[in-house]
């Protein structure tokens, strides 16, 4: 009996160290499980911070961040660019004014009078105007210089685009004789080699310019020591301002109609006429070619030409005080071709 009773006791002694082991390995697991999803969470919270961090420092670059926080490089530059070099300027001149010349004409024998109010027996009145008459084209060299902010496209940086400004530097057109050329008359008789007034003057222009360049490179930065050629094209405001003293050189040009644009003299009446300023205001178009050598990776040499489009810029006979004018000719499809060397900052 005794050994029997303390087999059972044994039994209930196991099962008793069997609970209480099972309890220690469940709380064992729990603790685990615990540690675990206090570290699961820590892990969440320092990615998250590592993420906003990126995030809010993402204004300091103007590429883009890949996963292991290195930065991608998409072209993207902001440039400043700055030229200078020889300016050729060509245009047709047009003869603008609108003054008439009266005469007497003999039509038997085709002599000419000047018309002093009426006319002698065997004359008819007649007149001419001297907007017939012709003039010499403009082609002078000077200097020319510009500079330009600009930004090439993220993504796309063989595009670049600019806002320029260049300065044409004064082109002189001096003539004399100013009006040349065969004068027809109203009643169908011709002046033979009518030449009238001089003029010296000059021209200068300031263009502000829009302008799309594509780079010819592959790759989203540019070569270094490397010859990178350009084309251009674009359109603008141009300025020019035209200052002229107009002369009469054969008194033929003194008419009443021009003494508030002059001063007449007293023993010769033919007028000296006063300097005078016009500004005229086009929409200019832009075209460029050339090629850029990189110093450094952001430092560019220039080589370019260019080539701008003015339609017309008009010279005025002006009062002594500016406020009446009178077109006297203009510079029709005025050209100025423009060689320059310059540098360009890319950043």
């Amino acid at each position: 009996m005794t050994i029997m009773k303390t087999k059972t006791n044994g039994k209930k002694n196991h099962g008793n160290l069997s609970r209480v082991f099972f309890l220690f390995h469940i709380m064992n697991f729990c603790d685990i499980m615990y540690s675990m999803k206090r570290g699961i969470l820590s892990f969440l919270i320092a990615s998250v911070a590592m993420n906003c961090g990126a995030a809010l420092a993402n204004w300091q670059y103007s590429g883009e961040y890949t996963y292991n926080m290195y930065e991608y490089d998409n072209g993207g530059r902001a440039s400043v660019s700055i030229r200078g070099g020889a300016s050729y300027a060509r245009s047709k001149m047009s003869n603008d004014t609108s003054i008439v010349f009266s005469y007497c004409v003999n039509p038997t024998t085709g002599e000419i009078q000047d018309w002093t109010g009426e006319c002698d027996d065997g004359f008819e009145y007649s007149t001419g105007g001297l907007g017939q008459l012709g003039m010499s084209k403009m082609s002078e060299i000077n200097f020319s210089g510009g500079a330009s902010i600009g930004w090439i496209l993220p993504e796309h940086p063989q595009w670049r685009m600019e806002l320029g400004w260049d300065h044409f530097a004064e082109v002189d057109y001096n003539k004399t004789p100013l009006f040349s050329g065969d004068m027809e008359l109203s009643n169908g008789t011709v002046i033979r080699n009518f030449n009238v007034g001089g003029v010296q003057s000059t021209m200068s222009t300031d263009l502000i310019s829009v302008m799309a360049f594509y780079d010819f490179f592959d790759g989203y930065v540019k070569p270094a020591h490397t010859m990178i050629p350009y084309v251009g094209i674009g359109f603008g405001y141009a300025d020019t301002k035209t200052v002229m003293s107009f002369y009469d050189n054969t008194g033929e040009l003194s008419f009443n109609i021009l003494q508030d644009f002059g001063v007449a003299d007293e023993s010769t009446g033919v007028i000296n006429f006063y300097k005078s300023t016009t500004n005229t205001s086009n929409i200019a178009g832009v075209a460029a070619l050339g090629f850029s050598y990189g110093l450094v990776d952001n430092l560019f040499l220039d080589f370019g030409a260019r080539v701008s489009y003015l339609p017309r810029v008009k010279y005025r006979l002006s009062n002594s005080d500016g406020s009446r004018h009178l077109d006297w000719f203009s510079a029709k499809n005025l050209i100025y071709a423009n060689v320059m060397i310059g540098v360009r900052l890319e950043f």
